[in-house]
């Protein structure tokens, strides 16, 4: 990373550790796009005084439609003669270029491969604090050349491994990171963008949101600056409440980021609105589309309380549900627009549209450069990764047995 670029984000973190931001979106980058452009976005999209793109869309008014296939092509942990193919939580996956399937498991402290009809190949890791060896393994990036970065903690690190299991190296973060971070990926330049919580100003009154600070570190793990400081969730305490347990919000919108192949994305729940930078960390587009009847009601209220009721077992409540759907626990004036955002390995950028009670919205997906590329329903289970032609989940049962499925996936011609 060039010097004019290390000093770019030095700058970018100084602003923003200067900004006043209770209650609004301040990724200082954004706020770097505001203050050069004064010209509001037109439909097809426009260019500000930076050079910076923005492309605005109506997705209400595209019946564009990715759709995904209705049983799944790959299922893997459904073999019971298999040992191999019992996981215990899955904390990660993702898919290799030859087909394969590499799945994090945290009780066996392994990362197991699976080819692309899901037979074990081979298993990576054990417990322990040696080299190649895991605490918790926790999330799992697949990087240029198939290279498997693989979290771990406490504290954070990431053990790096070929495709084929070999141990390349262990690589920490400095400052060191206790916990995991929150968010990110790395790029294809080997820097790893990560993210980490600033919770210590909280209050119990509900007043001062936690900031999500996004920073960028070298392929040695060291420290080159701060990207972002993104306010997150409010919390707060209700009197129902446990001493130690803090609840946001409800319906309270926080920070989103992620990072894949060339590309980093910086998001507010509370905006139809996509920050795109470049792996140099160059701002150079912003992606917007609008989101209309966003209010949120007392019967919209009165629903998540009710849903909430019957999700939770009568026998297993206690003063922590109480504070759940107690009355002081304050409610937003408007629903997040955003539940998550990911890269797909294909470019495209997948939105998860927030699900407002008794509601499933579904995914928008926007092409490289910014255009709306199709609506998707809801898929059946937890998404970990879009491809060109697929995508994977994970899929909980009713018994509660976790399963890595791969669905087809389709795109408008």
């Amino acid at each position: 990373m060039s010097s004019s670029i290390k000093a770019e984000i030095s700058k970018i973190g100084a602003l923003a550790a200067l900004t006043q931001y209770p209650g609004s979106f301040v990724v200082t980058l954004v706020l770097l796009l505001s203050a050069c452009s004064q010209q509001a976005p037109s439909e097809t999209g426009t260019v500000d005084s930076s050079g910076v793109q923005i492309v605005t869309s109506t997705p209400a008014s595209s019946e564009a439609t990715c759709t995904f296939s209705e049983e799944p092509v790959l299922i893997i942990g459904d073999d019971e003669e298999d040992d191999n193919q019992w996981f215990s939580t899955i904390l990660g996956m993702g898919r290799l270029s030859d087909g394969s399937v590499a799945v994090v498991d945290r009780t066996s402290a392994e990362v197991r491969i699976f080819d692309a009809s899901g037979h074990h190949l081979r298993s990576i890791g054990q417990g322990g604090e040696g080299p190649g060896e895991f605490t918790i393994p926790y999330f799992l990036w697949v990087a240029a050349g198939d290279t498997l970065w693989v979290g771990d903690f406490y504290p954070w690190r990431y053990n790096v491994f070929t495709a084929q299991g070999q141990f390349v190296r262990r690589l920490g973060l400095e400052p060191m990171y206790i916990n995991p971070s929150k968010a990110g990926g790395v790029l294809e330049n080997g820097y790893t963008v990560n993210a980490r919580s600033n919770f210590y100003t909280r209050t119990p009154d509900f007043d001062v949101p936690d900031t999500m600070i996004v920073e960028i570190h070298n392929p040695d793990g060291k420290l080159v600056g701060n990207l972002a400081w993104i306010p997150d969730r409010i919390y707060g305490k209700v009197s129902e409440a446990s001493e130690f347990f803090w609840l946001h919000t409800l319906f309270g919108a926080g920070a989103k980021v992620d990072a894949l192949g060339s590309t980093i994305v910086l998001a507010h729940e509370s905006k139809p609105e996509v920050q795109v930078l470049d792996e140099e960390s160059n701002l150079r587009m912003t992606i917007r589309w609008s989101e209309p009847n966003r209010e949120v009601t007392r019967a919209d209220v009165r629903a998540w309380r009710e849903d909430y009721r019957e999700r939770r077992s009568p026998s297993d409540w206690d003063q922590d549900d109480d504070a759940m759907i107690s009355p002081e626990r304050p409610v937003a004036d408007v629903f997040p627009v955003i539940s998550n955002i990911m890269i797909g390995r294909d470019g495209r950028i997948w939105i998860h549209r927030y699900d407002r009670p008794r509601e499933d919205r579904g995914w928008l997906a926007f092409d490289a450069d910014g255009k709306f590329a199709c609506h998707m329903a809801q898929l059946p289970g937890d998404v970990w990764e879009f491809g060109a032609d697929y995508v994977l989940l994970l899929y909980e049962s009713e018994l509660g047995a976790e399963t890595v499925r791969m669905h087809s996936l389709t795109s408008p011609s």
